[in-house]
């Protein structure tokens, strides 16, 4: 067995260079742990291969931001009458919106709403710009233009200048969690968000890649050299030993049954900033779970140093409320 600190890292050069295609395959790729499988030209093929199976779920791992021009105001009063519940929407100014979301959500709103003006308009620039996630969708005639609406995709160095309640609604902030599966039960409680976890149905930790082992997180609950952690660290063997055993004729999702929350899990996790400022704000709380906590210590640093503005005052409250 094999014993690891807990960590954390934010992705953003995805998002700042609008490879999009990219950042869902290597969130994908976690999942089965075959990163190592990412080329140049991967992620096509990778993402075709996920909507033909079905799984959209790793679509989630991304965000797009449209502006929409609309002339009649009845237009987008029916579309917001329907809108799906992943996508969000802000009105800038008379005529003129906002409007983000996931592919999938994106997806979603084709499937469910083709005859809409502006699931019109809006697909037919999603599908030129990224035919990939979007160019299956299509009906036969493709998607006719829409009189009276336009639709832009806001590059990334323009969203940076919303103003700042428009831009922690919908700038998105991709990060990778190490930590044990106790921390993930509960981050994935947090919504609205996406994420993406290592696969113990298909990862088999007897394999030469994995160092034939099971990696476990350090509990911070007990000091090495004490009654306690050696306790654990024996608990943590013998599970270990089980697991293995039972690969001998079973598959992984059998045997993984007898692996504890201390496993080491990897996570990808995607969400607004305005859903992170309400996690860090939570989960860095003495009350909560001390793991969980102190995951998102090492966090909170990092989006202050990213996000002055959005996550100073996370850090500036979590330090009075401490008396620190």
């Amino acid at each position: 067995m094999r014993i690891r600190e807990q960590s954390c890292q934010i992705l953003d050069d995805y998002w700042m260079e609008g490879r999009i295609l990219e950042q869902i395959e290597r969130c994908g790729r976690v999942c089965y742990k075959s990163e190592d499988r990412i080329t140049e030209g991967s992620a096509s093929v990778f993402i075709k291969g996920i909507i033909s199976r079905g799984h959209e779920s790793v679509l989630e791992l991304a965000q797009i931001v449209l502006e929409l021009r609309i002339d009649a105001e009845s237009i987008i009063q029916k579309f917001f009458a329907v809108i799906p519940r992943f996508l969000r929407s802000d009105r800038v100014e008379k005529g003129i919106y906002i409007l983000s979301g996931n592919p999938r959500s994106f997806r979603d709103l084709a499937r469910d709403f083709p005859g809409l003006k502006v699931t019109k308009a809006v697909l037919r620039e999603l599908a030129a710009i990224h035919p990939v996630l979007f160019g299956d969708l299509a009906p036969r005639q493709g998607w006719i233009p829409q009189d009276g609406i336009a639709v832009r995709v806001i590059p990334p160095s323009e969203i940076a200048t919303l103003s700042p309640d428009l831009a922690v609604r919908h700038r998105t902030l991709l990060v990778h969690f190490i930590t044990n599966r106790a921390v993930t039960h509960e981050l994935v409680r947090h919504r609205v968000a996406s994420y993406l976890q290592e696969s113990q149905r298909y990862c088999r930790y007897d394999d030469p890649r994995f160092g034939c082992a099971v990696e476990f997180i350090r509990p911070c609950f007990y000091p090495e050299n004490t009654p306690e952690f050696a306790l654990w660290r024996e608990a943590m063997e013998e599970a270990e030993k089980r697991y293995l055993k039972l690969l001998e004729t079973s598959s992984p999702q059998a045997a993984r049954t007898v692996l504890p929350n201390s496993c080491k899990t990897e996570i990808m996790a995607h969400a607004t900033l305005d859903e992170w400022r309400h996690i860090l704000r939570l989960r860095t709380s003495r009350a909560a779970d001390p793991s969980m906590r102190e995951l998102m210590l090492l966090l909170l640093p990092e989006c202050v140093s990213r996000f002055p503005d959005v996550f100073t005052p996370v850090a500036q409250a979590m330090d009075t409320r401490h008396g620190t």
